[in-house]
């Protein structure tokens, strides 16, 4: 058994939300205990003690729509490729990079995504992945590295019509053949979903043949909205918003992702609340691409289960956190949104999302709960408590304060050293790998 304690207890758990000088007690992969550091260290004299160092212990955090491949864009320049609207960001940035990658890029891009997220405190991601210079075998290269490094993966493959049919129907058979092998899955790491792109990408007969293939009725991961161009061209193409057309084709419902959700009307809000559909807001990546302000204030009141995710911006969940309170609050005008739908979004929804795809309760420490769990190198210069634990995360963390953490019951990290992991060996071949990447990219074009 391991003991983290010494340190202030976010638990998550309303009822008891908060213990100063807390512990967690962990017995393999589930936690057993939380407590005062004192009490559960003379119950349990021979465990394992890990000392939080008076930091701030708390659940790990998690993104609930990620892009993996996105790692090797940071830095990349193509030629020849002027982008002036979101469209144009697709074409030349997005799907050139996907276009080009093989497995060995899509593995290491994956490598060092974990590696940030474990030094983030991010323990579980909901990834929606291409690579179509080989699409065969991707995800099974995604969760190779997932399970190298620990970190807990919901997978799926972005189907779209936009490389041809045969790109198409592999791409289909990618998410079918994951879908079936992580149902398989034992460990409570992996999950799969079906991943499909934009609307406009996708046509009538590509909507059949996906529903048609999703014999395991698994969840579908979709980008809804994103761009008024996905309206827009939903509309010209097929008499109506991508709301309606995924009902029509029944993929919308409890198990599903509505990624972004951007441009959706009153109506398909209440839509989506009749289905119970799930929804991810994505605040950097909406304001870098310019598209505009989701209504996900309005989402997040309605009930719908709307969660944070990073778009593959980042992997620091609470750098995702404090833009989405500041873009709202901008946005509306309004100083006084989003105090509580920004930590409800990503403490509270992208814990029900993820406990819904893995076998136990993420995002809370209480007993019976997956032992992910961080220490946030962060003394408070204020005071502490149950009262006000947002509002610290908010202004006095970043994802780089993480110090520990544990996933599974596995410790990841411990003061900030990787375990097990030869970090700067892999950077330099994720650096080599890259490089290669951008030639073909370049040469190519």
């Amino acid at each position: 058994m391991i003991l983290l304690g010494n340190g202030r207890l976010v638990t998550r758990d309303d009822t008891n939300p908060f213990i100063d000088n807390g512990a967690v007690l962990m017995d393999g992969e589930t936690i057993k205990a939380v407590g005062k550091t004192d009490e559960l260290h003379t119950q349990n004299p021979s465990a394992t003690f890990i000392d939080a160092k008076g930091g701030v212990i708390m659940p790990g955090l998690i993104n609930v729509h990620n892009h993996i491949y996105s790692a090797f864009a940071r830095g990349m320049s193509i030629k020849n490729a002027p982008t002036r609207n979101f469209i144009e960001i697709l074409d030349n940035l997005w799907w050139t990079l996907d276009h080009h990658m093989k497995l060995p890029d899509t593995k290491a891009s994956a490598d060092a995504t974990f590696i940030d997220c474990i030094e983030n405190g991010c323990t579980a991601i909901v990834d929606h992945h291409a690579s179509y210079g080989e699409t065969a075998g991707s995800l099974f290269a995604i969760e190779e590295s997932a399970r190298q490094y620990g970190v807990r993966a919901s997978l799926c493959y972005e189907v779209s019509d936009r490389n041809g049919e045969d790109a198409f129907k592999a791409a289909v058979k990618e998410n079918v053949d994951f879908i079936r092998h992580a149902k398989n899955d034992a460990t409570g790491m992996i999950h799969g979903m079906f991943g499909m792109h934009a609307q406009f990408t996708l046509s009538d007969k590509s909507m059949e043949y996906c529903v048609a293939q999703n014999t395991d009725k698994a969840g579908y991961h979709i980008h809804v909205s994103e761009g008024i161009d996905d309206v827009t061209l939903c509309l010209k193409q097929h008499g109506k918003t991508p709301v309606y057309r995924l009902l029509d084709y029944g993929i919308l419902g409890e198990n599903s992702i509505a990624g972004h959700c951007t441009h959706v009307t009153e109506a398909e809000i209440n839509l989506l609340k009749e289905l119970n559909v799930m929804v991810a807001h994505n605040p950097e990546s909406n304001m870098g691409n310019a598209i505009g302000c989701p209504p996900s204030i309005r989402i997040y009141n309605k009930g719908i289960t709307i969660g944070l995710g990073t778009d593959g911006y980042t992997n620091d969940m609470i750098e995702s956190y404090k833009v989405a309170n500041i873009l709202h609050k901008h946005h509306l005008c309004d100083p006084t949104v989003a105090w509580v739908e920004a930590p409800g979004m990503l403490f509270g929804n992208n814990a029900k999302m993820a406990s819904q795809f893995f076998s136990r309760p993420l995002g809370v420490l209480k007993p019976g709960a997956a032992a992910d769990v961080i220490v946030m190198d962060y003394v408070p210069l204020t005071p502490m408590h149950a009262g006000d634990i947002n509002s610290h995360v908010m202004f006095g963390m970043n994802g780089h304060n993480c110090r520990t953490t544990i996933i599974n019951g596995e410790v990841k990290m411990k003061d900030r050293e990787l375990m097990g992991v030869d970090k700067e060996a892999v950077m330099a071949h994720c650096r080599e790998t890259a490089q290669g990447l951008w030639n073909r990219i370049n040469m190519g074009r």
